[in-house]
């Protein structure tokens, strides 16, 4: 299902690395219909793949929400993963020697903007949904703030219009445990591989909380956070990791905008902001102020006892709310 697509023109990033060229692993579902129009762009978070039917399940499929009979269901693998699209173990076209360390940082905004020729490839005039949570919610919302025709409908879940200073300190804090690893600066694949380990533990602290951890392994705490990283290690590497926490740091809608008040009131699209309230990592107030500030929007709040990670879980309470803000629009 997974397809690769190449882009052989150069790609000028924020930071002023200029590549010469990208490829994107991507997944495709459905057919396009005849407009063109027919296209759910599902936006995947920090460590996900562009398969959503793997890690959203209960909402991608046959006789689900986004169901292929329906819908032209599209997934981009972000720029900087290890699930095939350009990263930091692909060779650097300008050197010759694999990226290691030396990968450019894509901002949210470079992401977005290399999705653009994959849209046009694909013959994608109008996206009808565009979904993603937490990293993938930032994608969203970058997007259709720099394309405001693109979309017809935005749900925006467990994310924020820029990254919070909260956020920032979790992400840093998972940085300083893979530079702690005493293999990190090596030039191969498994550098970091042990502070990668120790990152995981530090970031489940923050996409779970303390009534999570009460409620589910109370004494098993240990055995739970290191059963995590273990599990990372197994399908990611550190430099993907690595590289994409800065990607997640960089989201500012204001950024050259002038400010969040000018930014996002430019979107366009229908959207219904979702959060979850048990979530401490994007708490309720940042979906809220995205609510607020995008002309027409909704908010709306689900209850979960798996934190922020309920986006992943949730999919009764997801489906629900989307199915039903796209009823209350059809028929108007």
């Amino acid at each position: 299902m997974t397809q690769i697509f190449t882009f052989s023109h150069p790609l000028k990033l924020d930071s002023g690395a200029v590549l010469p060229g990208y490829h994107l692993a991507y997944s495709a579902l459905g057919r396009l219909n005849i407009a063109g129009d027919n296209v759910v762009w599902i936006f995947h978070a920090l460590t996900a793949n562009s398969d959503p039917t793997e890690w959203w399940s209960g909402l991608v499929g046959e006789g689900k929400l986004f169901d292929p009979a329906q819908y032209f269901i599209v997934c981009a693998n972000m720029p900087g993963s290890c699930y095939g699209s350009i990263g930091p173990l692909d060779n650097d076209a300008n050197s010759g020697q694999v990226f290691y360390h030396d990968f450019p940082v894509f901002t949210i905004r470079d992401m977005v903007r290399a999705y653009g020729p994959l849209k046009e490839w694909l013959g994608i005039r109008k996206i009808h949904i565009g979904i993603g949570g937490s990293m993938g919610g930032q994608q969203l919302l970058e997007w259709a703030v720099e394309e405001p025709a693109l979309f017809d409908y935005i749900f925006p879940i467990a994310t924020n219009a820029r990254h919070s200073a909260w956020g920032i300190a979790f992400n840093t804090a998972q940085r300083m445990a893979i530079e702690a690893d005493p293999s990190w600066k090596e030039r191969q694949v498994k550098a970091g591989m042990e502070g990668m380990r120790a990152a995981r533990a530090i970031a489940l602290l923050s996409y779970r909380n303390y009534d999570t951890y009460k409620k589910m392994l109370n004494k098993d705490a240990d055995s739970y956070q290191r059963y995590q990283g273990e599990k990372l290690v197994r399908r990611f590497n550190a430099f993907s990791y690595y590289i994409l926490s800065l990607s997640m740091d960089s989201h500012d809608l204001s950024r050259d905008r002038g400010s969040l008040e000018a930014a996002l009131p430019t979107i366009t699209a229908k959207a219904m902001v979702v959060g979850i309230e048990s979530d401490i990592l994007f708490p309720l107030v940042e979906q809220q102020l995205l609510a607020a500030l995008i002309s027409g929007a909704v908010f709306h709040s689900i209850s979960s006892s798996y934190g922020h990670d309920g986006f992943l879980l949730e999919f009764e309470q997801i489906e629900r709310l989307v199915r039903g803000f796209l009823a209350l629009h059809s028929v108007k």
